[in-house]
């Protein structure tokens, strides 16, 4: 038997437990984010290793190209709605860390449409959203509204609206649940101090939670935006990015599959992965409590 030193054995147990997710991280993460970089300065169509160094050409053209950005526009529908479903889970959070009675059971039903498979849940929303026999419509008709009945996927002003809702449906229960984590962790006998001074439920909501949860509304907010940039599943199973709902991502998946250029989605994935991390620096310089 080893007769290793008990700092020995520490070192040895750490580097046991350390070396598999390090290894996972390293093939995983940051070989094909290497590999990325490497393949936005070829001309490789993603089919076999065929590539020519091309430069920088493929930046020029993406910076050049004024639809491929123009796509933000649509992935700004989705920051709006993240925004609103960081908003409603924050008030739901509120509500449901309180005694209510049941609120095991509120918390498991709004939880429940994160749990669902993206798929699954555009399936179900083509059903709600369709002209003439979706629910949406038809609850309409039957309350006397029949005038806001619209063709709400045919619609090119509504489309994303009626999309960035499905997100905000689909990812509010996460977010709720993050921020009940985070009132949980807020001492009980402060809320009792602020009772005993005076304070009314607005006040210590402001005065109190607010600052004491500032760290997790960073988070939200960076969630939120490389969230809405990010967007994918929904407006591509759904739409397939017809009628002006093809998001920057979108674009990028169809420059690498469907017009087999995965040198130039290479370079797109490699400007959104920058402009993601410079949003994120930007966001922890500007907002209170960003470098914690």
């Amino acid at each position: 038997m080893f007769n290793f030193s008990y700092k020995k054995q520490r070192t040895l147990i750490l580097i046991g437990f350390l070396t598999v997710p390090v290894a996972l991280l390293l093939v995983l993460s940051y070989y094909p984010a290497l590999s990325l970089v490497y393949y936005s300065f070829t001309d490789w169509t993603g089919i076999g290793w065929d590539m020519n160094w091309v430069g920088f050409a493929n930046y020029k053209e993406i910076f050049t190209r004024p639809e491929i950005f123009s796509s933000f526009k649509v992935n700004a529908y989705y920051f709006i709605g993240g925004l609103a479903q960081t908003a409603l889970a924050l008030f739901f959070a509120v509500i449901l860390s309180g005694k209510l009675k049941g609120r095991n059971v509120f918390r498991a039903i709004l939880f429940l449409p994160y749990v669902l498979h993206s798929v699954a849940t555009v399936i179900m929303f083509k059903n709600v959203y369709h002209m003439e026999y979706g629910s949406l419509n038809i609850f309409l008709g039957a309350i006397g509204l029949d005038a806001w009945q619209q063709s709400w996927l045919g619609n090119e002003h509504l489309v994303n609206f009626s999309l960035a809702f499905i997100s905000m449906w689909k990812f509010m229960g996460l977010s709720m649940i993050i921020f009940i984590g985070a009132l949980q962790s807020i001492p009980g006998d402060m809320y009792e101090s602020a009772r005993i001074d005076g304070a009314n439920s607005w006040q210590q909501f402001r005065y109190l939670t607010l600052p004491s949860i500032r760290s997790v509304l960073n988070l939200q907010l960076i969630l939120t935006l490389t969230g809405a940039l990010a967007a994918f599943e929904i407006p591509y199973v759904m739409m397939l990015g017809a009628n002006g709902t093809s998001t920057f991502v979108i674009q990028t998946v169809d420059t690498a599959f469907k017009f087999q250029k995965a040198g130039l989605a290479s370079a797109m994935g490699v400007v959104l992965m920058l402009i993601v991390i410079v949003i994120i620096l930007i966001q922890r310089k500007l907002l209170p409590g960003g470098e914690d």
